[in-house]
C-alpha cells in the first residue's frame, strides 16, 4: 500500500533564536523546563553547532504566547547576556509521507518546489518521515500553491 504525502499548514506562529548560549546542555534543558513552567508549548527546535563555548537555540510558539516569551527572554538577557532574536507571524509547512525513509532525494524536491516561490524560509527541521518548514505570513500563499504542484514523490 503507498502513501501519498500529504502536507499540514499551522499559522500565528513565532520564531523565537536566543544567542550566546551557554553550549552545557543543561543550560538548553534549564530554559525549555522554564518555558514549560511559562506554559508554552515549543514545537520546531534547531540547536546550531557550537562556537567554542556558546550555542544558538532557535525554536517556535504560537503566536498568542508571545507576551510570556518576551518576558522570558528579557530575563535571559539581564540575567545571562542571552540575545533574543523574535518573529511573530509566521507559517509552518510540514510534508509528510512514511516512504522517505526509504526514498533518498525528497528533501531536495521539497526545497526545490519551494525555492520557486523565493520564500523566506525562516526554519527548518526534519525526522525522517517529516520536513517541517517556517515560512513567513506573506510568503505563505505562494509557497502553499508550488508545494501543491510540486511536490509528488
Amino acid at each position: 500500500m503507498t502513501v501519498s504525502p500529504k502536507i499540514s499548514t499551522s499559522t500565528d506562529i513565532t520564531l523565537v533564536t536566543l544567542q550566546n548560549c551557554p553550549s552545557e546542555l543543561g543550560f538548553v534543558t534549564d530554559v525549555f523546563r522554564q518555558i514549560g513552567q511559562l506554559g508554552v508549548d515549543v514545537d520546531m527546535i534547531s540547536l546550531s553547532p557550537t562556537h567554542g563555548a556558546y550555542t544558538s537555540v532557535s525554536f517556535t510558539i504560537a503566536d498568542n504566547d508571545l507576551d510570556k516569551i518576551l518576558s522570558f527572554t528579557c530575563e535571559l538577557r539581564d540575567k545571562a547576556k542571552i540575545k533574543a532574536i523574535v518573529s511573530s507571524g509566521n507559517c509552518k509547512i510540514s510534508v509528510y509521507d512514511p516512504n522517505m525513509v526509504h526514498t533518498p532525494g525528497i528533501a531536495a524536491q521539497v526545497f526545490e518546489a519551494v525555492s520557486s516561490a523565493n520564500a523566506d524560509i525562516r526554519l527548518i527541521t526534519t525526522s525522517e518521515i517529516d520536513i517541517s518548514m517556517l515560512i513567513t505570513a506573506s510568503d505563505f500563499p505562494e509557497v502553499m500553491k508550488v508545494m501543491e504542484k510540486g511536490i509528488c514523490f
